[in-house]
Parts: C-alpha cells; structure tokens; sequence
C-alpha cells in the first residue's frame, strides 16, 4: 500500500530521496528446503517537506512481518545492558516506586520489562509475535499478545489497572497509524505517568550513512523535530531528549499529558537548535545522503571482488535486518559470501531473503578458517569482534562496511 500523506503532519507533497529496488522483507528468512514464493516489496525513501520526516512510502501489512518473528532481543549482551540503562534511568529520573506498573509496547522476548521486574516494578507486555510473546511468558513476563491498538489498551487497562511508564523501543518506526499509538497510550497511562520511546535517530542515520537501518519494517526515521510535532499533535508534550549509542546512534524521548505538572527539559531545545543548524531541513541534506550511498556500494564491491580473485574466504556475521537490506541493494550472494555466522538459533539452518545465504552457527567460522569476516550487524561490531576474535589466529580478519569500509 503506498502511502499518501504523511504519518506525523498530514501533508501529501513529498521528494524522492533513495530507491532501494524491489526487495524482500529483511527478516523473511526462508528453510533451506522450502519451496514458498518470495515477495518482493518496493522499498523508496521519501522525505517530507513539511515537517522534515523521513519515510518509505510503501505500507507492508503488519501481519506478514511481525505474527510470527525471529529476532529476540536477549541474545545480545549489548542490548541488556543497554535495557538495564533505560530502566534505571527511567526510575530515577521519575521516581518511579516499587509495585508500580510499566507496559511495554513489542516487548519482544520480555528482556527490558525483566529490568524493570528486577527492580520491584509491576510489568506487562504487548507484542504480536505469537511465537515470540510464548517465551516471553515462559520465562515470567506476562504478555498480551496483539498489535497496540484501543482496544488491546483498554482490555489492559481494565484487566491491570493504569501505567506509571510505558515503553516503546524500536517499535513507533514501524507502525503506521501513530495517532491511534498515542490514543492507546492515552488509555494506559496514569495522569502523571511517562511515555518513553526509543527510534533509531535519523540524523546518526545520515551522518554515518546507515543506508542499511531502512528496511520494511521501519517506516519512519525520526529527527527530534518530527517528533516534536508528533506528540504536540496528539496532546503530548515531549519534555526530554537522551542520545544513546545503541543501534548505531538512537533517541531516547520522554513524553507526559500535555495538561502534567512536568517541565520541559532544556535538551528538547537543544537537539532543535543543533538539527536546525545541520540544515536537516533542507533536500540537500538528504540528496547529499543518497550520493554517499552510492559510493559506499562501489568501495564495498570493490574490496569483497579484491579479495575473492585473492582465493580468500569471506563470511558474513550476524543475519540482522540491516545486513539484508545491504545485501539485497548491493548484491551480495552467496557467490560472495561462504554464509553467515549468528548466534540466534531461530535464524540457524535457514537463507537470507533475496540473496539466499546459509545462515549457520558461528563454529563453522571456525572450523573453517575463515579468512575475512564481514560484520552485518555493525551495530554490535565491538561485541562480535570480541566474541570472534580467534579468527585473528590464522591471520582472519573483520570488515565493516559502515559508515566507511573498514578491515581490521
């Protein structure tokens, strides 16, 4: 479905940005012996002039991606610590009291309401993924499993009473109907309650030229601005702003009613300031952005052909969303790749979409030798490094292709 306004402010002019091509979507992982079509979906960045938000104007039903789901969030090390952060954060900064409750919105496997369990609070979790939300609560998080929506919101409202916090990490890019999120979020939330949202921050996106964070899934790429507006719109006001490292550079946001006793931090000011002096308001911007891409692509090919006519091994590590999304619009194969080392069981013994790389335990890297390690999921490269580091015992070596190509 193409959208034709846009999602925060309603308006319907938009500029081309970035055509990433007919791709799969990034985590349709497909069984080796399985003979399913796959579908391809146009993948388009578009930018609105308007209110500066950064989009794909192609609508995937949810329901494809997100009912049954193969990343879990209590793989990465990185990742719990970073939840562990977010809780203790939250309930400083808010005082918030032991018993009191805290919702998670695509809570996932229940990793970030476990620190928050571990910290005397009441939680609860939504997340659609049946398969997914079944962990969750077998492991001692109970989890309504649907989409956000009024009607989940007020069964859990009813069932459970009010939130002091809810939470929303790496989950308000993906949907498409943020009005109805924030009327959800009006049911859940206690007078003086928070809502705090993570996204992955579109100006790191630019910057650093993480072309590969857009995917299907992702809908909207978020400046501060943009969701300023948003949550003004929806009789929020957003009173701080946090940057923190995770997935390459996200946006921490803490919302309150409109009408709360709380006051507006001075960071919500200074984010704007600095956006608006890096011209994010401006089509050069992101015109400029898309040339980046392009010569990203030529010195990535290049090295992997110099390397290839070298008879050198290369595999990939981390079949993460981002690395398909590089790999479909580079063209990266399996002609290139030997296959792809990942530590999530869910995702081992399958192909990646499009491109139809094995997906295998990492041991193999080892068994085999392998000779240059292409990090996909760039975003944990500290964290992989150090788990693959005997690779550097043969002489192995690891390459990351964000923001620059890089061997180490």
């Amino acid at each position: 479905m193409k959208i034709t306004k846009c999602r925060v402010c309603k308006n319907d002019n938009f500029h081309q940005i970035l055509d990433l091509g007919e791709t799969p979507l990034a985590n349709a992982f497909i069984e080796k012996k399985s003979k399913k079509k796959e579908h391809f979906y146009p993948l388009n960045v578009v930018w609105c002039d308007k209110c500066g938000l950064l989009m794909i104007d192609e609508v995937v039903p949810p329901e494809i991606m997100f009912k049954n789901y193969i990343y879990v969030s209590g793989t990465s090390p990185t990742l719990k610590k970073h939840f562990g952060d977010l809780a203790r954060d939250a309930i400083s900064t808010y005082n918030v009291k032991p018993g009191e409750l805290v919702v998670d919105i695509a809570s996932n496997d229940g990793t970030l309401l476990k620190e928050f369990k571990n910290q005397g609070l009441s939680v609860q979790g939504i997340d659609p993924a049946e398969n997914i939300s079944e962990i969750a609560r077998n492991s001692g998080i109970p989890t309504e499993t649907d989409f956000i929506n009024e009607k989940v919101a007020l069964k859990v409202k009813k069932n459970i009473g009010a939130a002091k916090l809810i939470t929303a990490t790496n989950v308000v890019a993906h949907i498409n109907d943020l009005d109805e999120l924030f009327r959800s979020i009006k049911i859940m939330l206690q007078p003086d309650g928070i809502f705090i949202i993570e996204v992955p921050y579109m100006v790191d996106l630019i910057e650093n030229v993480e072309f590969d964070t857009i995917y299907h899934e992702h809908l909207s790429y978020f400046a501060v601005g943009p969701i300023k507006i948003l949550f003004d719109n929806n009789d929020f006001k957003l009173i701080r702003v946090k940057h923190v490292s995770i997935h390459g550079g996200t946006i921490r946001l803490f919302g309150a009613r409109k009408n709360s006793s709380l006051n507006i931090d001075k960071s919500v000011e200074e984010f704007l300031i600095r956006e608006e002096s890096m011209n994010v308001n401006k089509i050069e911007y992101y015109k400029n952005f898309a040339l980046k891409v392009e010569n990203l692509k030529v010195n990535l090919l290049k090295t992997l052909k110099d390397i290839k006519e070298n008879g050198k091994k290369i595999a990939g590590y981390g079949a993460s969303a981002k690395g398909n999304t590089l790999l479909n619009y580079f063209g990266i194969d399996n002609l290139t790749l030997e296959y792809i080392g990942d530590l999530n069981k869910l995702k081992q013994n399958q192909i990646t979409p499009g491109t139809h790389i094995p997906v295998v335990n990492p041991i193999l890297i080892k068994e085999n030798q392998i000779d240059y390690l292409l990090i996909l999921a760039w975003n944990f490269k500290t964290e992989i490094m150090k788990q693959q580091n005997y690779i550097r015992e043969w002489g192995g070596k690891f390459i990351i292709p964000i923001p620059q190509v890089e061997i180490l």
